[in-house]
């Protein structure tokens, strides 16, 4: 390295999510790969790098200079619990373990929701015993870890999110929390677990990675695949691919076999009349403007909006047409067969818009959990639900991702957005196997809309493979 340095010792310390090496740094020759990942600071006259590369750089410190190179860098605290309740993993479970560990405690594991991906990750902190955070999505599953560590552990863990900062050997929190305050907390941990991690490699979000000290990382989720290609980074910022379970392996075993009903719907004259007046105004928009503007977007139309009457106009035009296609009336006719055909069973039904929701609530008083549904409320309705208080939920996107989720075995998915993620996150809801109890989704589409390519492209998941389709 080409620095000025001190007589003193090498030494590699944590500040503000970086590790900086400082010290009699002249003769320490940098190869290649190492030059990549540090940058001189001028400011402290030191070289800095990302703090998850912390593993990779203290052994290549360790051996090029042996006793002359310290490390300041803090322990992750080592725990150890009074007493573990967690159940027997089942045999994937135990083969998404060891191959966890095998891959040397750093990598992803891929299983279909509703497999136990959470107890694999608690098995994991029970075998490494050390400082741990965990990063949900949302705070409805940061909550849930923090339930599900109390009862597996006995450990009432932190909470860093929801306006709370209570740090602990073992916390849980949001991804946007993490990516806050990871520059404060980097080094305190010892094993991140990235929960749902396809959110992980956002512009923003993938600072809680690579702010951290953390050696062991382990990444959950049944869906990695984003479609901005970014999920390839989580091969760097949590580790390879150490275990991915197919769904036809746990369809009739661990997950219940389950049928696919689509019910094409119409809308009425008038909702048909008003949604072919809007699509011809968004689409004569459009190639109008391409005339002018050759490679005129939908991001283009967003943007001016603001300031042109036309563009405005047709951006209204759009989310009308959205609005016709996921409130259409005939779907809350078919939905009040539904629920008569599966009287005195549990129903959650999944729709596009709040609207929507808010509309079965008030057609049919069925309770609903949104987005701004205060936790308590929710808490108390998932528990309603599971008691058999009300045979019908609806939601909107919620309960797409992890959340528990009483069993039930019918679903109805009345709108939402094209992503197989989403589809398959849905039909997980109703996969928990509960005897031979075979499970049933419908899915009401309106036809002659764009819903109908939304659900052909929700339909190309591997969960929708070798099932039952009807249509009705």
């Amino acid at each position: 390295m080409n620095a000025n340095g001190s007589e003193r010792p090498v030494a590699l310390s944590f500040d503000q999510g970086t590790l900086l090496l400082q010290g009699n740094i002249n003769n320490l020759t940098l190869a290649d790969g190492e030059r990549q990942i540090w940058r001189w600071d001028h400011r402290v006259n030191a070289w800095r790098c990302s703090a998850y590369h912390y593993d990779r750089v203290r052994k290549w410190l360790r051996r090029k200079l042996g006793s002359n190179f310290i490390d300041r860098v803090p322990r992750p605290e080592n725990l150890d619990w009074a007493g573990v309740d967690l159940p027997p993993l089942r045999p994937e479970q135990v083969e998404a373990l060891a191959a966890w560990m095998k891959a040397g405690r750093r990598g992803q594991v891929i299983m279909p929701t509703g497999t136990g991906k959470t107890e694999v990750a608690l098995a994991a902190m029970d075998r490494e015993k050390v400082a741990t955070l965990v990063v949900a999505p949302v705070r409805d599953l940061m909550y849930q870890w923090h339930r599900r560590i109390l009862h597996t552990f006995g450990y009432n863990a932190g909470i860093v999110g929801d306006g709370l900062h209570n740090l602990k050997p073992i916390t849980a929190t949001t991804y946007d929390s993490a990516y806050i305050h990871m520059d404060k907390m980097g080094d305190r941990f010892g094993l991140l677990i990235f929960d749902e991690e396809h959110h992980l490699p956002g512009r923003c979000r993938r600072e809680a990675a690579l702010l951290s000290t953390a050696v062991y990382r382990l990444g959950l989720t049944a869906t990695p695949q984003r479609s901005d290609g970014l999920h390839e980074d989580l091969d760097e910022l949590v580790g390879p691919v150490a275990y991915r379970m197919p769904f036809d392996r746990a369809k009739g075993s661990t997950l219940a076999d389950f049928d696919v009903i689509r019910i094409p719907v119409q809308l009425n004259e008038h909702e048909q009349k008003t949604y072919d007046e809007c699509s011809n105004l968004v689409r004569q928009f459009i190639i109008n403007k391409r005339k002018e503007q050759p490679g005129y977007t939908w991001k283009h139309l967003c943007n001016e909006s603001g300031d042109d009457p036309r563009a405005r106009q047709a951006l209204k035009a759009y989310y009308l047409k959205a609005s016709i296609e996921d409130r259409a009336a005939e779907k809350l006719r078919v939905l009040e067969d539904i629920f008569r055909l599966h009287k005195g069973e549990p129903v959650l039904v999944f729709t596009g818009s709040n609207m929507m929701a808010i509309d079965i609530s008030r057609r049919f008083l069925a309770p609903t959990i949104l987005s701004h549904t205060r936790k308590k409320e929710r808490l108390a309705v998932l528990d309603g639900f599971a008691r058999s208080q009300f045979s019908v939920l609806v939601a909107n996107r919620v309960l797409d991702e992890g959340v528990d989720v009483p069993r039930t075995k019918v679903a109805v998915v009345i709108g939402g957005q094209a992503s197989t993620r989403q589809a398959q996150q849905r039909l997980g809801r109703i996969l928990r196997k509960s005897g031979n109890t075979r499970g049933v989704l419908y899915e009401v589409v309106c036809q002659n809309t764009k819903e109908v390519i939304r659900s052909r492209k929700r339909r190309k998941s591997d969960a929708y493979q070798r099932t039952f389709h009807r249509r009705i």
